[in-house]
């Protein structure tokens, strides 16, 4: 135990001033000794809830977080009933004509794939391998997973959203100049946005900061080149891209998800969620746009004959959803194949709007779709969580600049011109899970089961 003071030495707040308190799972053990399938109920019950709060901070779905839980309940002979938000869950279990409930919430929400998927192997092997063991030893396996260290520092992270924003900005129809000083803009600001997460400021803040950063980076970088090597000041469009590490995929996929498995809930708090991150990013890179006098442009032609621009964009579209992905957290393996998902389904994406034969939002459902269908197939081999590989591949089909678009005109009092970019971008938004869902319910047997 740490003294009050030895803990504000260290730069933590004491016990009694933190906003969320430490859960003491250890406190309801009974017996040292006895296996967890024949724990009091308490004991048992404290399993489950652990293990569904921890999925629940990796950012998984409801469904996904119930489903864990019913899981674990069954290996120790109990029936439990959740209902489950965005950063809270509440559940009762019945054991022998007796019920335990308790409420648990997370400080705040976020996405690690890594520990996701160190989840849902403890959850496959609960039954056969850990619910003959004792209850102490249960919460320490869970506390080994829950103080997996990032994979990636801030540095690192910065990189990656580097890296991710920059073959963002080409999709888009960017060329080297956006590039560049996307590349710089976006990893400056993310980087300082993990930084900022790492020391539990809010939510908003990070996203504020780390965007009007990202921008201002971009323009200080744009002039720079623009005097030193004269390019057109139409290059300034590129600033959009410069603020895409924010975009809110994990949320806003799951949201949809959640909500057509009749999550209401989880996925009405997801969307609001996913929602405010979105508007105050869109803000905050208005604001600083009429500070410095950046216009959302088209982007210049970069006239590439049809079959070099279908080879760039495979390349980027890895190279987004590699970086989209070691974001989240996901091993370089796992970074890698959710890569190559994505080259493949956003690559088809924008070839199928470029043939002028069907709409953004279908193709979009279509690179939706190809997405979960090889996710899946991947699952059945490696066991990685779908989830992880499908949303990273399908965040960089997730409308960013039409958003700000909509947001910057509407800021302008230009509504007409806003509205209808709003629309298009939400058609599109609402088609991505949809092809999601599409794959898992050709693919899932049980997804496609209510009960």
């Amino acid at each position: 135990m740490t003294s009050k003071n030895d803990q504000a030495a260290q730069g933590n707040p004491p016990l009694s001033e933190k906003h969320h308190m430490q859960i003491p799972w250890y406190d309801v053990i009974v017996s040292e000794e006895r296996q967890a399938d024949h724990a009091t109920l308490e004991e048992r019950a404290s399993l489950v809830g652990r293990v569904g709060i921890m999925l629940l901070a990796c950012g998984t779905g409801a469904w996904r977080v119930r489903e864990a839980m019913n899981t674990v309940a069954r290996a120790l002979r109990m029936s439990c009933s959740a209902d489950i938000g965005l950063i809270s869950l509440s559940y009762t279990c019945f054991s022998n004509n007796h019920t335990y409930s308790e409420v648990l919430s997370l400080p705040k929400s976020g996405v690690n794939t890594d520990k996701l998927d160190a989840l849902e192997r403890f959850v496959r092997e609960f039954d056969a391998q850990y619910a003959k063991e004792t209850v102490r030893d249960i919460h320490h396996r869970l506390d080994q997973i829950q103080k997996m260290s990032g994979n990636y520092d801030p540095l690192r992270a910065g990189l990656a959203a580097a890296f991710a924003c920059c073959a963002f900005v080409f999709l888009l129809g960017g060329g080297p100049s956006e590039m560049i000083c996307c590349f710089v803009g976006a990893g400056i600001g993310n980087w300082l946005r993990e930084i900022m997460i790492r020391r539990n400021w809010t939510l908003l803040a990070c996203i504020g900061v780390s965007v009007a950063v990202a921008c201002l980076v971009y323009f200080i970088v744009f002039r720079g080149l623009e005097m030193s090597l004269g390019i057109a000041a139409r290059h300034e469009a590129g600033y959009i891209g410069a603020m895409l590490f924010v975009i809110p995929g994990f949320p806003f996929i799951t949201s949809m998800l959640d909500i057509s498995k009749q999550d209401m809930r989880s996925g009405m708090e997801r969307l609001l969620y996913a929602l405010m991150i979105t508007i105050v990013a869109s803000l905050v890179g208005w604001l600083v746009a009429m500070v410095v006098h950046l216009r959302p442009e088209n982007f210049v032609n970069l006239g590439l004959n049809p079959v070099l621009l279908l080879v760039f964009r495979l390349i980027a579209s890895f190279c987004g959803v590699f970086g989209f992905s070691v974001m989240f957290n996901s091993p370089r393996r796992m970074a890698v194949q959710a890569g190559l998902i994505g080259a493949v389904a956003n690559t088809l994406r924008l070839e199928l709007v470029d043939l002028n034969t069907i709409p953004p939002a279908a193709a979009a459902f279509i690179g939706a779709l190809v997405a979960g269908l090889i996710a899946s197939a991947i699952n059945r081999v490696d066991g990685y969580p779908r989830i992880s590989l499908t949303v990273p591949s399908i965040v960089i089909m997730v409308p960013g600049l039409y958003i700000y678009r909509a947001v910057y005109n509407i800021g302008l009092n230009n509504i007409g011109v806003g509205a209808e970019w709003m629309t298009r971008a939400a058609l599109i938004i609402m088609f991505l899970p949809l092809g999601l869902f599409t794959a898992r319910l050709l693919m899932d047997s049980r997804w496609r089961q209510s009960d």
